[in-house]
């Protein structure tokens, strides 16, 4: 945010598109990113190493060059009265060190407190969240041992800090990343609450929904006939970044839907590697994108990743869902709108057309689900995220 001026986005160059046309100011951030290069997104994506990957051999070799650019993003036209960073926006707590700026970070999901009290599912092993739910206090022991895993992948950060005069701090990965002035959580309590070893700077607001403009808000043509031309469709979609590494998630999608004699929309975005080879029924849809806040309502069942922002919107939406994780918080978020009753989760190495069904069709076959995916969507209806949110940073700037 900068004094006297409209509000700065500094991220990668391939977002300038998007942000301009909303009269939002741009500044670029590298490291870029190549949208199209499905390997990185496949490595990155990796249920094992993914986590590693991104952060070694994506963020931190690039991390001067980030700090580089906030820097001068936040030093232009006068300077900037307030910085606001997501966690894996490393430059940041040391731009607001360095310039002394008033600093807010924010986390979109529960996962990334690492809380011990609340111990998110690791990517790598699974199984420890499994025991957990049977000796809770094994959350602690998993926090030490998250840290010991990660404990050599922040060297660039310390070694940048001492090139910059600046003392070793805390980890970055889990308690440098949050304010001390105020630390957002932009989800929903219902995916959970705030927990004894969060900082004292933590708020909860809600997610803030950003349902696109212009034609982005739309449906597309044929896709609002499908949806107006019989009942409602099981809807498939990979989110904006796992679409990028799909598999045959869509071909076990449309064979999914083809056993339970189902109508389906499969959202498969611009990659048409991702469109089913074999001719398909005229009860299946394929378009390139839909505006979730559109089409999740007018669903049946939501087949979906488990990526924050696809889990919030399908959870505004009311609808029950089938989770497929990746990596990252996914196989977290999956878990907790299991725990919800609002959800069945299936490994991706084991997502086909024969399990995918089963687990589709014990959605549907009770009101369970969709009574307590209701009761979900109408708390999460009572919160305004943006709002709240909004009002934090305001009196955060008040309070510098």
């Amino acid at each position: 945010m900068r004094r006297g001026h409209r509000p700065v986005l500094a991220v990668p160059e391939m977002f300038r598109p998007k942000i301009e046309p909303l009269g939002i100011g741009f500044a670029p951030v590298r490291p870029e990113q190549d949208p199209t290069n499905t390997r990185l997104i496949a490595m990155i994506y990796d249920l094992k190493h993914g986590t590693e990957t991104g952060l070694r051999e994506f963020l931190f070799p690039s991390l001067r060059q980030s700090y580089e650019d906030l820097l001068a993003a936040v030093c232009a036209e006068g300077g900037a009265d307030l910085l606001v960073t997501g966690e894996l926006a490393y430059a940041g707590p040391l731009v607001a060190e360095k310039t002394g700026i008033p600093w807010v970070s924010y986390v979109l999901a529960p996962f990334s407190w690492f809380s011990a009290y609340d111990p998110p599912v690791l990517p790598p092993y699974p199984a420890l969240a499994r025991m957990q739910e049977y000796f809770p206090p094994l959350g602690h022991v998993v926090a030490l041992f998250a840290r010991l895993v990660t404990r050599k992948w922040t060297q660039p950060v310390y070694a940048l800090r001492r090139e910059l005069g600046l003392p070793r701090g805390k980890d970055p990965i889990f308690d440098a990343k949050h304010s001390g002035r105020l630390a957002l959580a932009l989800y929903s309590g219902v995916m959970g609450t705030p927990q004894p070893d969060w900082p004292p700077s933590a708020k909860i607001t809600g997610f803030a929904f950003y349902d696109g403009s212009g034609d982005e808000g739309e449906l597309p043509p044929h896709l609002a006939a499908f949806l107006q031309d019989g009942p409602p469709p099981l809807v498939y979609t990979l989110g904006s970044a796992a679409v990028m590494n799909a598999g045959d998630f869509y071909e076990q999608s449309a064979q999914a839907a083809e056993l339970l004699d189902r109508r389906a929309v499969l959202l498969v975005g611009a990659d048409d590697r991702n469109l089913p080879t074999r001719r398909l029924p005229n009860t299946v849809c394929v378009a390139r994108y839909a505006p979730y806040s559109k089409i999740f309502p007018r669903a049946s069942v939501l087949i979906h990743h488990g990526g924050i922002g696809t889990t919030a919107q399908a959870l505004r939406s009311g609808r029950p869902m089938l989770v497929m994780p990746y990596s990252h918080d996914q196989p977290d978020n999956a878990r907790r709108v299991r725990q919800l009753g609002v959800a069945e989760v299936l490994p991706r190495n084991r997502y086909k057309a024969e399990a995918a069904a089963q687990l589709i069709e014990k959605l549907l076959a009770g009101n369970q689900y969709v009574t307590r995916a209701a009761a979900a969507a109408a708390k999460i209806a009572e919160e305004n995220g943006t709002a709240a949110a909004c009002d934090a940073l305001e009196s955060a700037v008040r309070a510098r």
